[in-house]
């Protein structure tokens, strides 16, 4: 098996029908709790959540817009510090409150004129098999649900809220192989690093 048939994260054998799966994948849908988050829910005395983020998985979205990879989120509950945090990062497809999500992703892939194997879906739980049933590369996070892995091309090493988002966006720019790494992509969009 060829060294680029790995998996930069684990060092385990990734098969050339994933690797072609992901090298067509032009956009990435998230889901938020238990995905973008740990999946716990924290609650103010005023009924308010508060959602915690990993700031890797922010610099990954970003390096995934700069690079032409598409990046939507829906989710389930309808909180408003989550849409704070994807405004922040440059997030637009954000659809919130929405425990049916297909339609929500086929309004995405209507919109940007997306085939179904030119779009990916990372979930977590029970509520994310249709959307990923639906796309041509359906991933899971580390922490996910048995069935979730199980119907999962790619499960991330990371685990939900811990750098899960950013893995499978490095991944899927891996997959490429274009030569270009993402590291070089943010370096040239934000300028060199001042210590």
């Amino acid at each position: 098996m060829p060294a680029d048939i790995f998996s930069p994260f684990s060092g385990t054998p990734v098969s050339e029908e994933v690797l072609l799966a992901a090298a067509k994948v032009r956009f990435l849908v998230l889901d938020v709790d238990g995905v973008c988050t740990d999946g716990k829910l924290y609650f103010q005395e005023n009924g308010h959540p508060i959602k915690c983020f990993n700031a890797q998985d922010g610099i990954g979205i970003k390096t995934a817009l700069l690079s032409d990879l598409g990046i939507g989120i829906i989710t389930g509950r309808n909180d408003p510090c989550v849409l704070a945090r994807m405004s922040q990062l440059g997030v637009k497809d954000y659809y919130a409150g929405f425990e049916a999500k297909l339609p929500k992703l086929e309004a995405i892939r209507q919109k940007y004129g997306l085939q179904k194997e030119e779009m990916a879906y990372l979930g977590d739980d029970w509520i994310d098999l249709d959307p990923m049933r639906s796309v041509g590369m359906p991933m899971a996070v580390a922490n996910a649900v048995a069935q979730v892995k199980k119907e999962a091309l790619y499960v991330t090493v990371a685990r939900g809220g811990e750098g899960a988002v950013r893995e499978a966006v490095e991944f899927l720019l891996a997959a490429r192989r274009d030569g270009k790494n993402p590291a070089d992509i943010w370096t040239a969009a934000t300028g060199p690093a001042r210590i």
